[in-house]
């Protein structure tokens, strides 16, 4: 008796959905985890329940969320885009294949007109910050100019930050002189 196809569409019963939920997670996991092993690759698995709890599945790499998370931020925005729209052409071929209702463009929440004009306002808001502490920063010199105590915390936050990075270069270059007269006594007994 082998397996029969099944459809893959909506379980309407709560407990047979959770049940197949179940099952199939722990497949789904097993496959993560193959693939991060097998192809040495960073592998991040996000799935939510039926019943609203999230799992989190993360490869070998403890730290391969933030890493992804990392790479993705750091991505040009119409790489990003680039990728989205591969991954929903290869959703759509996936689908068609299986002869599924399932529509992958339901899946975007936002037209690209709409994520681009998202992302303008992000970066207008935050070039209007980026000003805004500038602007702080230059009045240092002046402090006539300050308005109110915000201010004279940005810039004492600013001043400590600069202090601490001086500090922190400081110590980084006695360290390196320290390796460094080290290294040049211990080829000078060499010689010895």
């Amino acid at each position: 008796m082998g397996r029969r196809k099944l459809k893959i569409q909506r379980l309407e019963d709560m407990k047979a959905r959770q049940a197949k939920y179940s099952k199939r997670k722990k497949g789904i996991l097993k496959k993560a985890k193959e693939l991060s092993i097998l192809c040495d690759v960073e592998v991040v698995l996000l799935i939510s329940s039926p019943s609203g709890k999230p799992t989190l599945f993360v490869g070998q790499d403890p730290d391969g969320l933030y890493s992804i998370l990392q790479k993705v931020s750091n991505m040009p925005f119409v790489e990003r885009e680039e990728r989205r729209a591969y991954t929903i052409e290869m959703l759509k071929k996936f689908y068609v294949n299986w002869e599924s209702e399932f529509d992958p463009l339901s899946l975007l929440c936002n037209k690209n007109v709409d994520t681009l004009k998202l992302y303008k306002d992000q970066l207008q808001e935050l070039k209007d910050k980026l000003d805004k502490k500038s602007k702080i920063l230059r009045d240092w010199k002046n402090p006539e100019n300050v308005e109110d105590l915000n201010q004279i915390k940005f810039m004492e936050d600013h001043l400590i930050a600069s202090l601490n990075g001086l500090q922190n270069r400081k110590n980084q270059l006695a360290m390196e002189q320290q390796s460094r007269q080290r290294y040049l006594e211990g080829t000078k007994n060499l010689e010895i």
